[in-house]
C-alpha cells in the first residue's frame, strides 16, 4: 500500500504526473493518495522511484 510522508513531500507534482490514478495534489500543496485508489497499481513503484525527496513508500 502506498503512502506519502507529508513532512518530506515538497509538492513538486511528479507523483500525480507519473501515476494520476493514485496520487493527487491536495489543498495543502502536498501530494496525497486518492480515496479509493488502487494503491497497488503498477505506476506506484515508478512514483516511489522518481520522488526527489523519497516521500513515497509502497
Amino acid at each position: 500500500m502506498a503512502s506519502v510522508d507529508k513532512d518530506l513531500c515538497v509538492g513538486c507534482g511528479l507523483c500525480p504526473a507519473v501515476c494520476a490514478d493514485v496520487f493527487e495534489m491536495q489543498d495543502d500543496g502536498k501530494a496525497g493518495i486518492i480515496a479509493g485508489a488502487d494503491a497497488g497499481a503498477a505506476c506506484v513503484q515508478d512514483a516511489v522511484d522518481q520522488c526527489p525527496v523519497a516521500a513515497i513508500t509502497a
